[in-house]
């Protein structure tokens, strides 16, 4: 069982979803617009968010962007866009996984089950007290906040994640595949989504990939996470 977050403004195909996720089981609460989809997360605890992109007020890319601003609620997106860039721009924003309509009842449970298998694997192997500490940085995963030298870090939801996994192996070459695997919970993709946030997350750091402090990359190797070495005196 698990608490479903419904939002779609097809009042007919939300009723639809609502009657299968409360036959199932699932504890639903449905609305109407992205607004109201944000005033239901910051009150309410949801497993998952079912999240439609064409919205009345907002469209839905805005609303996931909003969205990954206050929870790390699972979202899954329902659209009738099936443009392979969008659907790559959508995961790289924060989505879990999508669903191009028409789908049926039996593909929505299964992607469900999926993202909640994933998503309760993942804080069943987070250590409840473990902070990480690397040089001088700090990571601490059961918060989602890191700290460079005292200064708080402000990392999107997925520069979190990339960043949390890799000083979880400080000095350990990660590759590619692993960081799809674990970090984007993708078996295949494109190097440059990596490329991008580790862009991203060097710049947070106050670094650049040509003089790197934390984030080395090994040319078709991969890339890993260790304490910056300081200048000799």
């Amino acid at each position: 069982m698990a608490s479903v977050l419904v939002v779609e403004d097809d009042q007919f195909v939300r009723s639809a979803l609502i009657r299968h996720l409360t036959d199932a089981a699932h504890v639903v609460r449905s609305v109407g617009t992205a607004l109201e989809a944000l005033r239901e997360v910051a009150h309410f605890r949801f497993d998952v968010v079912i999240l439609d992109l064409g919205l009345p007020d907002l469209d839905g890319s805005e609303a996931l962007k909003m969205l990954r601003g206050i929870t790390d609620v699972p979202v899954i997106i329902a659209t009738a866009r099936d443009d392979e860039a969008e659907i790559v721009r959508l995961l790289n924003a924060g989505a879990d996984d999508y669903l191009t309509k028409p789908f049926s009842v039996e593909h929505l449970s299964a992607r469900m089950a999926a993202v909640l298998r994933r998503s309760r694997a993942v804080a069943a192997d987070t250590p409840p007290s473990t902070v990480i500490r690397v040089g001088g940085l700090t990571v601490d995963p059961l918060r989602r906040q890191a700290e460079l030298d005292g200064a708080r870090l402000d990392l999107t939801r997925r520069e979190f994640d990339l960043l949390a996994f890799l000083a979880g192996r400080p000095g350990v070459v990660v590759p590619r595949r692993e960081l799809l695997a674990e970090v984007w919970q993708q078996s295949y993709g494109d190097d440059q989504t990596i490329d991008v946030h580790l862009s991203w997350l060097r710049r947070k750091l106050g670094e650049t990939a040509a003089r790197p402090r934390y984030l080395h990359t090994l040319r078709g190797v991969g890339v890993k996470l260790e304490p910056p070495v300081e200048p000799v005196r």
